[in-house]
């Protein structure tokens, strides 16, 4: 195989520890907190995990390991999206099962949850799994999205792990993958299994995080991506002065990609999905926003600028997300029906019949192309596929016609030519960050350290993130502990709720006191490529986000 300069480098980099877990692992015990209950629909919640609900709180710190000592095989599991650092988590899981014993195996199911079911796997060796240390991407097994919800797919699931003598299974993934690992550890300990499920929390949109979760995986090196692109596209427009770029970015469910690629570029303008609903924004509201700032600039000779939009802004509108509701359930509900449709005067005339008046009416006003979008097929969870909906096109669509309209008036006689870009893969499986590369490493090895106790159900949690990684926390958090009932497929299912941008929080209110700054001024910051080698302050430097957060 053909090899990187750089990827040759990064094979020798040691990812640093949090300094409890470089102790040996007989000098590691386990210091149980308080009891712990979901986020909301507490007496649901349990009556749904009578088994795993209520769990306390784990840390782990310098004292006897009373663990037994015995061989342990484990299995592994990349779940969902990809997100740089998953090798990691993995080789820290490998590294930390042989350092306790030698004999330990660890069985890596490919391809997702369906590796499981189908008995799918590799045994990992250090032969090969050193191809892979401080890489990114998923392709070490693959991943996949099968959602574990039947009877029946526990059954197997339950009979693979009882086929191979697994002691535990570790799933990496984001809200929807933990909630599988929530409800299989649910149902190994109500039929009597061994089998022990621990979650580590990984998505790039940044939204599996609460007090304790202080970031998920992959979102520092994402982030950074994003916003060196968003960089390089500032610099080019400042330096031809003649466009006006619009830069989609990920994040359906959370604005968190979006906040932090304007706090790293200080773009003219951001939309943050939240506030829109907060502030019930309408989509002319929002053309509205980015008009002012290209009317003004225009006054100053400056017909450029640069606009970041979330990637689920169109959801948070709340006549759209209205719309966006009730085709889901329609959909759901008349699925067969409405896939037999061929023509699309039948489908729209479908959707006349089905949709309530209001939401029909802010359907058919939609232009064409965002109206099959909407239509689509749905993700996994019956959701519509908002990536693929072109918000940044559908706004330079307004904008455009609101300018002519104040070109018309004598209001506005600047220039106006757009750009649209969506960054999305981009960041996905980018060779990790220091602070990445480090992070999952640690939870990898502290996975490791929840099987050793015994404890099923919770997620692999890493805390104190801010500060330099011999001075990060390591514990587990049950995961029931961030559960609610949310629509899925019009009934009513337990989930991870997910944590969406505080408008009241550290990074959104300095944002929001620059954002007007920005929005006339050319204030842009170049963050420039991610960088391995060097002093820390560049190399093992956190999101501002998290720094923020943290008060630093």
């Amino acid at each position: 195989m053909d090899l990187s300069p750089l990827q040759i480098a990064r094979y020798d980099y040691q990812p640093k520890l949090p300094l409890i877990l470089k102790d040996d692992i007989s000098e590691i015990k386990a210091v149980e907190g308080e009891a712990t209950e979901s986020v909301s629909d507490q007496d649901k919640i349990k009556a749904l995990f009578p088994n795993t609900y209520g769990m306390r709180e784990v840390t782990f710190s310098k004292g006897a390991n009373h663990a037994k000592d015995k061989k342990l095989t484990v299995g592994v599991i990349l779940s969902g999206g990809q997100a740089p650092g998953g090798h990691n988590v993995i080789t820290g899981l490998y590294d930390a099962l042989k350092k306790a014993r030698k004999d330990n195996v660890l069985l890596g199911f490919k391809n997702g949850p369906s590796g499981l079911l189908n008995d799918d796997y590799i045994e990992f060796s250090d032969e090969y799994i050193n191809e892979f240390r401080n890489t990114g991407g998923f392709d070490i097994i693959g991943s996949g999205r099968t959602k574990l919800e039947t009877e029946e797919q526990f059954e197997v699931a339950q009979a693979v792990a009882e086929k191979h003598d697994l002691d535990a299974v570790v799933i990496i993934g984001g809200d929807d993958s933990n909630t599988n690992a929530a409800v299989l550890a649910e149902y190994f300990k109500a039929h009597g299994s061994k089998v022990q499920v621990i979650g580590c929390p990984k998505t790039i949109d940044g939204d599996l995080k609460n007090d304790v979760i202080e970031i998920s995986f992959g979102f520092d090196t994402a982030t950074k991506t994003y916003s060196e692109l968003i960089g390089n596209i500032e610099r080019d427009a400042n330096s031809a002065k003649k466009y006006w770029h619009f830069v989609r970015v990920m994040g359906r469910s959370a604005s968190h990609i979006a906040l932090e690629c304007a706090l790293e570029t200080q773009p003219n303008i951001c939309f943050i999905s939240e506030e829109v609903e907060e502030k019930k924004m309408s989509l002319s509201d929002i053309a509205d926003q980015i008009v002012s700032s290209v009317v003004r600039r225009s006054e100053n000779g400056e017909n450029f600028g640069v606009a970041i939009i979330p990637e689920g802004l169109i959801e948070f509108v709340p006549e759209v997300k209205k719309l966006i509701s009730e085709l889901n359930d329609v959909m759901a509900l008349n699925e067969e029906e409405f896939n037999a449709l061929s023509e699309w005067e039948d489908k729209y005339s479908f959707m006349e019949r089905k949709l309530t008046k209001e939401s029909f009416n802010v359907f058919s006003i939609l232009p064409l192309d965002i109206e099959k979008q909407l239509l689509m097929d749905r993700d996994p969870h019956g959701n519509v596929q908002v990536s693929r909906i072109e918000t940044e096109k559908l706004l330079i669509s307004i904008v455009e016609t609101k300018l002519k309209a104040l070109k018309a008036e004598g209001k506005y006689k600047g220039k106006f030519s757009a750009l649209n870009h969506f960054f999305g893969y981009e960041g996905r499986c980018a060779f990790p960050s220091n602070f990445d590369a480090d992070y999952c490493y640690s939870l990898g090895y502290n996975a490791f350290m929840l099987i050793s106790y015994g404890y099923t159900g919770y997620l692999s949690t890493i805390t104190n993130l801010s500060k330099p990684a011999t001075e990060w926390k390591a514990g587990g958090m049950p995961i029931t502990k961030m559960m609610n009932l949310e629509q899925r497929h019009g009934k009513q299912k337990p989930v991870i709720r997910k944590a969406l941008v505080e408008l009241d929080g550290k990074p959104f209110k300095y944002f929001e006191e620059r954002r007007d700054e920005w929005a006339l001024k050319t204030s842009y910051t170049y963050p420039g490529a991610i960088q391995y080698y060097g002093p820390a302050s560049v190399c093992d430097i956190t999101t501002r986000t998290l720094a923020l957060e943290q008060g630093k």
